[in-house]
């Protein structure tokens, strides 16, 4: 079987997240996502997602035991970087429905613009663009 081409030279991130229709619903609004696929089980949890965040894929469900979302002590386990024509305007779309700025989108010594924000759900994400040269 062939892999889809959006699975492939790609680790796919999979957040377990209390709440995952409002993560979704989030995600959407701050970041523009498009939903790809949502599996709801009988008790109206999400069982699985997928949301698109310009080319990235991410996987997401609503937390169960033994897995657990990140806590505020522990912070997140994963932080995904998305690559994005224009990080800035992301950042802003982002603030403005919730995300708490961690870092000013920055000009970075590797090419790339980069912003790093925290959602309402306790994850980090970075966004970067690349830098024209």
């Amino acid at each position: 079987m062939e892999i889809p081409e959006q699975y492939k030279y790609a680790v796919t991130p999979h957040a377990l997240v209390d709440g995952a229709a409002e993560a979704i619903a989030f995600c959407t609004a701050a970041f523009g996502a498009t939903k790809s696929f949502r599996l709801e089980g009988d008790d109206g949890r999400i069982a699985h997602a997928e949301i698109r965040i310009h080319r990235s894929t991410l996987m997401l469900g609503d937390a169960e035991a033994p897995a657990s979302p990140p806590s505020a002590a522990a912070g997140p386990s994963v932080v995904p970087p998305v690559h994005v024509p224009d990080g800035d305007a992301l950042t802003g779309r982002a603030v403005a429905a919730g995300a708490e700025p961690l870092t000013a989108p920055a000009d970075m010594a590797y090419g790339a613009r980069q912003s790093m924000l925290r959602d309402p759900f306790g994850h980090v994400w970075i966004f970067l663009t690349p830098l024209s040269g």
